[in-house]
């Protein structure tokens, strides 16, 4: 155990690093940030000082050192946009991130599962071909669209839902949440379900899948054979069988969901990371962009480990090594 965590945050370090090098230095070339800091009359001496100020006429090799030594602290430096600390805005935007993400999984897993578990046991029948038809429906909608139509729907037709925002908040040591308050629980409900829906089909139709392969083995031929019951089968056996390759695509869907929120974010003007970081990008705010990008690829390492662990949760038989027990 001790040696595969080691092996994994040498794996995590290399990893930073490259996507530090990597947006550091694709995002130099995108714009000049001085000009998004300075008026456009702003005379010549100004901007030479404003840049000097900021590194920017140092050697890239340079810059990206200084960058990855101050991002090792926990310092990804000053915005160029807010004239505030980066961690300080990613402070304050990523609890509304991350309570968007929670609710959209739990959205996503526990009605895929549902359903796809649904769509295998009434194979052949009407029900299971209308889930099926809500999955192409699901994956084919693009996000933007989904979002719209609910807000159509149940903001500007129905009037049950707010379209923006998020709603009134409570801070509880530091962390600001709308869980503790009507409004907030309420604005969490469209948006959820756009940042959920794709995931929800893409589980739904894994775990349809999977049901009906588990469904064809010997041992659940045994286990009918034994007289076992029916949902003793279907629930003890064949689902807990499952379960492997929808935490796999799970893992990596909720890191896909916090990391590509930012459409989500925009159209619901929900507070998040990813509203802020697509301002970033609209204002050529360097620090802002880098640092979102090793956020981001922190919380795929991490989801990727403790999917790791799980799995000898779920099967005894897979050990950390990876190999049989």
């Amino acid at each position: 155990m001790i040696a595969f965590l080691v092996r994994r945050v040498l794996q995590a370090v290399g990893v930073f690093l490259a996507v530090g090098v990597i947006a550091f230095t694709m995002f130099r070339f995108v714009g000049d940030p001085v000009n998004q800091i300075v008026s456009i009359d702003t005379p010549y001496e100004e901007r030479v000082k404003i840049r000097a100020s900021l590194g920017l006429d140092d050697p890239i090799p340079v810059q990206i050192l200084r960058y990855l030594g101050r991002a090792a602290t926990g310092d990804f430096g000053i915005s160029y946009q807010f004239r505030q600390p980066v961690s300080a805005l990613f402070a304050e935007r990523l609890p509304a991130t991350l309570e968007l993400a929670f609710c959209a999984t739990i959205f996503a897993l526990g009605l895929g599962v549902v359903l796809g578990v649904v769509s295998a046991l009434k194979r052949g029948t009407a029900l299971a071909a209308a889930l099926e038809t809500v999955s192409l429906v699901g994956i084919s909608l693009p996000t933007f669209l989904i979002g719209i139509l609910l807000i159509y729907v149940f903001s500007e037709g129905l009037r049950w839902l707010p379209s923006f925002g998020r709603g009134d908040v409570v801070n509880v040591g530091g962390w600001t949440t709308g869980f503790l308050t009507t409004s907030g629980l309420l604005a969490l409900v469209l948006p959820s379900i756009t940042l959920g829906l794709f995931q929800m089909t893409l589980v739904m139709r894994l775990v349809r899948a999977e049901m009906l392969e588990v469904l064809r083995t010997d041992y659940i031929r045994f286990a009918r054979a034994r007289g076992l019951k029916t949902r003793s089968i279907h629930f003890g056996h064949a689902l807990k069988n499952t379960l492997i390759p929808v935490i796999t695509i799970a893992g990596l869907q909720l890191g896909s969901v916090i990391a590509f929120a930012i459409i989500t974010e925009t159209v619901f003007q929900w507070p998040g990371m990813g509203f802020l970081f697509l301002q970033a990008v609209q204002n050529v705010d360097i620090p802002i962009m880098a640092a979102y990008l090793l956020l981001v690829a922190f919380i795929f390492v991490t989801i990727n480990l403790v999917v790791d662990l799980l799995y000898t949760v779920v099967d005894p038989r897979i050990t950390i090594s990876g190999r049989p027990a």
